[in-house]
C-alpha cells in the first residue's frame, strides 16, 4: 500500500475537485492508487446523486458557447436548487462543458427517456434488417437488437455520451461529479443548438420546447 501523502491527496483534489477529506478517505480505500482513487469518488459521486435525483430545480443558469467563425453556436439551460450555486466557479464551468460538448458531438436528445416512439421504432427497423442481413437466426434478433440500443442512444442522447473533454466519463457522470460536489441536484432542460444553414436542433424530448422531468439516477 502506497503512503497516502499530502502531495497524492493534492493531485487527487486537483483531478477530481473533491474536498480532502473525502480525497484522503478515497486513497486509503484504494490502498494509495491514484486512478482506483478516482473511481472510487465517482463511485461515491453516483450514490450521492441517486440521493438528490428527486429534489426540484428552480434555479440555475443558461450558457453558450460560440465555435471559432461563428458558425456554430449552444444555447442551453442547466439548473440547479440554489442561487448560491448557481453563480459557483464549479457549475458555471459544467454548464460552459455541457453548451461545448453540446456543440461537438450534436445530440438529438437529453436522455434516452425523451427519445421519440418514431425514433426509436425506426432504428430497431434499422437493427432488425441489418441483423436478418448479416444472417442471424430470427429468434435472437429481438436481443440483438436491444444489444445495440446502447450504442444508439450513446450516438444521440447527450446524457449517454462520451464527454468530448475526458471520454471516461459520461455526460450523465460528470454531472453526478458536480451533484457530489456542489451537494444540489443538477439537470440539464434543454437546449437550441445552431449550425449556419441547418434547422436548429433542440433537445428537451423529440425536439419539444418543454422542460423535461428531473433525471432520476
Amino acid at each position: 500500500m502506497a503512503e497516502i501523502t499530502a502531495l497524492l491527496v493534492k493531485q487527487l483534489r486537483e483531478r477530481t475537485g473533491a474536498g480532502m477529506m473525502e480525497c484522503k478517505s478515497a486513497l486509503m480505500e484504494a490502498k494509495g492508487d491514484l486512478p482506483e482513487a478516482e473511481v472510487v469518488l465517482r463511485k461515491r459521486g453516483i450514490t450521492s446523486a441517486a440521493k438528490k435525483a428527486s429534489r426540484s430545480t428552480k434555479q440555475g443558469l443558461i450558457g453558450t458557447y460560440i465555435h471559432h467563425g461563428g458558425q456554430l453556436g449552444v444555447l442551453v439551460e442547466v439548473d440547479c436548487e440554489s442561487d448560491f450555486v448557481a453563480r459557483t466557479d464549479d457549475f458555471q464551468e459544467l454548464v460552459h462543458d455541457v453548451a461545448m460538448h453540446i456543440a461537438a458531438a450534436d445530440p438529438q436528445f437529453i436522455r434516452k427517456e425523451d427519445v421519440t416512439p418514431e425514433a426509436l421504432e425506426k432504428e430497431k427497423d434499422i437493427q432488425r434488417a441489418r441483423a436478418l442481413a448479416e444472417g442471424k437466426p430470427e429468434k435472437i434478433v429481438d436481443k440483438i437488437i436491444e444489444g445495440r440500443l446502447g450504442k444508439f442512444y450513446e450516438e444521440i442522447c447527450l446524457y449517454e455520451q462520451p464527454f468530448v473533454k475526458d471520454n471516461t466519463l459520461t455526460i450523465d457522470q460528470l454531472i453526478k461529479t458536480k451533484i457530489a460536489k456542489l451537494k444540489e441536484n443538477i439537470v440539464v432542460s434543454r437546449f437550441v443548438r445552431f449550425k449556419v444553414g441547418d434547422a436548429p436542433a433542440t433537445g428537451s424530448g423529440g425536439g419539444e420546447t418543454a422542460v423535461p422531468e428531473p433525471v432520476q439516477a
